[in-house]
């Protein structure tokens, strides 16, 4: 093998692990569907619209380019990133387990005042809004990955099972890493609730391919209307691949969702960037923050990807948020801090910012918080 080809090898490898997934599964005949018949809330297809400052200088400046976040770049030295590339496929670790509690029937047949949010571990949420369900980057699967023997396995189990899931009406899909973006995952919701899908620009193809049929595709500062609630596609600082020629191909992104009684920012997988205070200028501020906190070590590999627990707090006031629930930890090893590392800093951070601790809710995997109509 030539010397360019083995550098294309170790870069795309470096894609995947950046992102946290070294390797991952597919669960396609591990999640039961369910055949009861979906009727619509809504239009199948909401029209997508644009606010008066959309712009696409974050599109690839070639066509079939890569899409580019806001802030610049930051430089990874070649060899010591692949070094540690190495020594993670290479070594595991034990962690203290996650706190989990299962969520029963009770808790999802119950009624919520307004908002009602169950974190489900990772990325994936649980929202129970007045006339919608959502569900965040839904992954169910045993690895976050594209093969089922290898990559980061799910350390905490599931709450509840797939198939208890009340119907949902909405899905968010942050960008396509596998940890994010989940094949049988996918086909399992289909089947189950048949919802609708919004995506960053370029995502759709594979839900398409994945059985779906009611997939919106959006950019950055583009938004719909469906059933009463309005969802923005506000920006992140991230990147985006599932495979060795795809880096960047696809769009990233947080979401911003208003309902009549509430605001809620769901920030994905992102790096601290001056997309929070841009979307508190032109959005307004959020009564609940869902706000990724782990993955960060080491700072050199991982910041300009995943915030540490300081710079989800800095995002968080940035964002002028009421309610701060962290997500995007406990679940998979995918970096160096320890698995309970990210709560814990959080708490030193919020005390020496002078942060209410009543802000900060730091769930159990199963854990629900509910908030009462403004």
């Amino acid at each position: 093998m030539s010397g360019v080809r083995t550098s294309s090898w170790i870069e795309a490898l470096l894609r995947e692990v950046t992102s946290g997934i070294l390797l991952s599964s597919s669960l396609s005949m591990a999640l039961p569907g369910c055949s009861a018949a979906v009727s619509d809330l809504a239009p199948d297809i909401p029209p997508v619209q644009r606010h008066p400052w959309y712009s696409t200088t974050h599109h690839p400046a070639q066509p079939g380019g890569p899409f580019r976040n806001l802030d610049p770049p930051v430089h990874r030295p070649f060899w010591r990133s692949v070094t540690w590339i190495a020594r993670k496929l290479v070594l595991s670790r034990h962690h203290p387990p996650t706190p989990f509690q299962p969520i029963s029937q009770a808790d999802l047949r119950a009624l919520p005042s307004s908002l009602r949010v169950f974190w489900l571990g990772h990325s994936t949420v649980l929202l129970q809004l007045d006339t919608l369900v959502l569900l965040t980057d839904p992954i169910f699967s045993p690895r976050a990955s594209p093969v089922s023997f290898a990559g980061p396995r799910r350390l905490v189990p599931l709450p509840l099972q797939p198939e208890q899931l009340p119907r949902i009406h909405v899905v968010l899909i942050s960008h396509n890493h596998y940890d994010h973006l989940d094949k049988a995952s996918v086909e399992f919701l289909v089947r189950h609730s048949n919802p609708l899908f919004l995506v960053p620009r370029g995502v759709g193809q594979l839900v398409r391919r994945w059985g779906s049929r009611r997939v919106v595709e959006l950019d950055w500062w583009e938004f719909v209307q469906y059933a009463g609630v309005r969802f923005h596609c506000t920006p992140a600082r991230h990147f985006s691949g599932r495979g060795l020629t795809d880096r960047n191909r696809t769009l990233w992104a947080s979401w911003y969702i208003e309902s009549p009684e509430h605001r809620i920012y769901f920030g994905g997988d992102t790096g601290y960037g001056q997309h929070f205070r841009l979307i508190r200028q032109r959005l307004g501020a959020p009564e609940l923050v869902l706000m990724p906190i782990g993955a960060y070590k080491p700072r050199w590999f991982m910041a300009e990807v995943h915030v540490d627990p300081d710079e989800a707090l800095r995002a968080f006031r940035e964002l002028e948020g009421e309610h701060f629930v962290p997500i995007h930890w406990g679940t998979f090893d995918q970096a160096d801090e320890g698995l309970q590392e990210p709560p814990q800093r959080l708490r030193a951070a919020a005390s020496e910012l002078g942060i209410p601790q009543t802000q900060l809710h730091i769930l159990p995997i199963g854990g629900s918080l509910t908030l009462p109509a403004r």
